[in-house]
């Protein structure tokens, strides 16, 4: 993990700006570095150098709350553990046959050699320092990051580590000397650190009662941060809000957990196929849904239907015309979906109650369209076009989905075109819409329609295709079952 080029490698303000505003932390992520030669310790710029001996808790301190940066090596501690922890220093016999421990942290010589021997430490014989530095200010290419937060931001943290390339994280505490669980396993293991600061960093080094420390490899840095922004934007955020412990928590709960009875309606042990088909604006999902309509399949546009629940004389259209007033109203008293589309697309409490007015009306209308289509042919492969599919948690209604994409510069291109807006809005109706990547890590199939619809065409060939092998091996499957 250690790098002998003391200069940063990048410039980290813009991640860890980020990062304290997402998380809203209270101190400064801090950079931690292991020096092979003690001479380069004055070779960091602002370096301060302590007139007494100290803890490593406290060098820690000065760092994320005084925003010093410091160094030490193995002699300017105040005792052998703190060293002997980063690999700076061995322990002496009184300290490895338990003797030191029992003193005060467990029962027995024999229980305090258990504990010496739990605790994780670099291996010495490499490093004959220590640096660190408040990361935002570039000091030098850390080893690893330090981040102090109380136990809601390290859910969070821990949440987006595991957004993409999922595992499940293990987390030790041995106690007192709670740096090794962070630092040493850190640096040892190559992986995410988190435990709960010790005795001695509370007494030390005023670590609070809420926080718990986690150490990162800084090669996590931009994973974590990518994950809480993805975090983010599905709405999970620090502060976390109270639903209310003894309240009716329906509402506040995600809509996915209270759809088990729908999903299983629309799923079911039927013979149908139900194929969500979503992507980003003007990315061609109408172009494609046509030519699977000319292979067989039956349609449902959440576009068309979204026109039909709006119609004058519908609530939906009441309730529009109620909140946003007649000037979303053309001369003929219709909606004027573009006049809409501009106001809601900027403001998202105004398109959330867009969306409040018309998304439970199109659920509606999309039972009855499964059904009436289902009865026509007990085993149609029934396309569901939805481009914001992913964003209003349908995906689990359908048995497959597929993502039409083309890149952002052709999107734009063709929004442009085809309804004649300006860049600035085009720019603005793409960004409020989730990325691209993000979406295709939701799908099981794919289509790129960016190459003209000779090529695209021949994706669907190939789509079909396997549509027709996925409903054949569902249908032995229910046949198996049943």
């Amino acid at each position: 993990m250690e790098t002998n080029d003391l200069k940063a490698a990048r410039n980290w303000e813009p991640v860890i700006r980020r990062m304290e505003l997402l998380m809203r932390l209270k101190s400064f992520p801090v950079a931690f570095k292991m020096l092979e030669n003690k001479e380069d310790i004055d070779k960091v710029p602002f370096m301060r150098r302590l007139s007494h001996k100290a803890t490593m808790c406290q060098l820690t301190s000065l760092v994320r709350n005084f925003d010093w940066t410091v160094g030490a090596t193995a002699e300017e501690f105040i005792s052998v553990m703190c060293p002997s922890i980063i690999g700076l220093a061995k322990l002496p016999e009184f300290m490895t046959d338990g003797t030191f421990r029992s003193i005060v942290w467990a029962k027995s010589r024999a229980d305090g050699k258990k504990y010496e021997n739990g605790i994780p430490r670099i291996p010495t014989g490499k490093y004959e320092a220590v640096i660190m530095a408040p990361l935002v200010y570039n000091p030098f290419e850390p080893d690893i990051v330090l981040i102090y937060a109380n136990p809601a931001q390290m859910m969070l943290l821990i949440n987006a580590l595991q957004f993409e390339d999922y595992e499940v994280m293990q987390f030790f505490c041995v106690g007192e000397s709670s740096c090794s669980d962070a630092i040493a396993r850190c640096y040892n293991t190559g992986k995410p650190s988190l435990t709960i600061p010790c005795y001695g960093e509370r007494r030390y080094g005023h670590a609070q009662d809420d926080e718990l420390v986690m150490a990162l490899p800084v090669g996590l840095m931009d994973k974590a941060l990518a994950g809480l922004e993805s975090l983010y934007k599905r709405g999970i955020r620090y502060p976390i809000s109270y639903a209310g412990a003894e309240a009716d928590v329906t509402a506040a709960f995600p809509a996915a957990y209270g759809a088990e009875a729908m999903v299983a309606a629309l799923r079911g042990n039927k013979r149908r196929l139900l194929l969500g088909v979503t992507g980003s604006i003007a990315t061609g999902k109408s172009t494609v849904a046509k030519m699977l309509e000319e292979k067989g399949a039956f349609t449902i546009d959440f576009d068309v239907l979204s026109r039909v629940v709006v119609e004058p004389g519908t609530q939906g259209y009441n309730d529009i015309v109620a909140y946003f007033g007649e000037q979303v109203l053309q001369e003929d008293k219709t909606l004027d979906r573009d006049k809409l589309r501009e106001i809601v697309f900027s403001d998202m409490e105004k398109r959330k109650r867009l969306e409040g007015f018309t998304h439970p009306r199109i659920g509606e209308e999309f039972f009855r369209l499964v059904e009436e289509y289902t009865a026509q042919d007990p085993e149609a492969i029934i396309q569901v076009v939805i481009p914001l599919l992913i964003e209003i948690n349908m995906q689990g209604m359908f048995h497959n989905l597929l993502m039409v994409y083309a890149p952002r510069d052709t999107q734009l291109k063709r929004l442009i075109e085809r309804d004649g807006n300006s860049e600035e809005l085009a720019q603005s109706i793409i960004n409020a819409q989730m990325d691209v990547d993000d979406k295709k890590g939701y799908c099981d199939l794919l289509v790129d329609n960016s190459e003209g619809l000779e090529k695209t065409q021949a994706q669907v060939d190939e789509l079909w295709i396997k549509l027709k092998a996925i409903q054949k091996e569902r249908i032995a499957e229910l046949e198996k079952g049943a």
